[in-house]
């Protein structure tokens, strides 16, 4: 679907049924040259409730079946995200690491791809991992808070009590994702 560059709303924003995460889908604008597009405007993003300050930019490339998470920050340095691919395809999930929430342990999981173009936006009191479904996938996330080994904690990617359904049989997973504790188990401090 193509815009015009006039139209002044470059974004459409899904509310998901976990309460905070947000698919945003941005606006292609396509003429004689090629094709634009805005992956980020902060006066859109908080016109939908989205008012974070974003810190720090990562890109992480990875071949197909590489499993990335469940991973998140403790505060004072949770992370909200903005998660995009660039090229290829990943199965995006987010988990509900909320305590008090009703949708605790919950989660929900997208396709994103750089051809869809879509962003997945999770807030801070999620954990997130992703699986990339091809090879060389680039992903790029935008993060509320700068990376801190100190207080970076995760989840197991196979927890039984969450359940994500992913759409491989046997991932390429670090070491140090492969001893991950499980939610029950896992520190906490949403």
């Amino acid at each position: 679907m193509t815009y015009n560059v006039f139209d002044n709303v470059t974004f459409a924003f899904k509310l998901l049924k976990l309460n905070g995460l947000m698919l945003v889908t941005p606006k292609d604008f396509v003429d004689a040259r090629g094709s634009f597009e805005e992956s980020y405007k902060f006066s859109e993003f908080s016109r939908n409730d989205i008012n974070y300050y974003f810190k720090q930019d990562n890109i992480s490339v990875s071949k197909k079946g590489v499993l990335r998470g469940l991973h998140y920050q403790l505060k004072p340095n949770e992370q909200g995200k903005i998660v995009k691919v660039l090229n290829g395809e990943i199965f995006d999930v987010a988990v509900d690491i909320r305590k008090g929430s009703k949708t605790y342990g919950k989660w929900i999981g997208v396709r994103l791809s750089g051809k869809n173009g879509q962003e997945l936006f999770i807030p801070p009191g999620f954990a997130h991992g992703f699986v990339a479904l091809k090879d060389r996938t680039r992903v790029l996330y935008k993060v509320t808070n700068e990376y801190s080994p100190r207080m970076q904690r995760g989840i197991i990617w196979d927890d039984p009590k969450i359940g994500i359904k992913w759409p491989v049989k046997d991932p390429i997973i670090t070491e140090k994702d492969r001893k991950l504790p499980s939610l029950d188990d896992a520190e906490n401090n949403f």
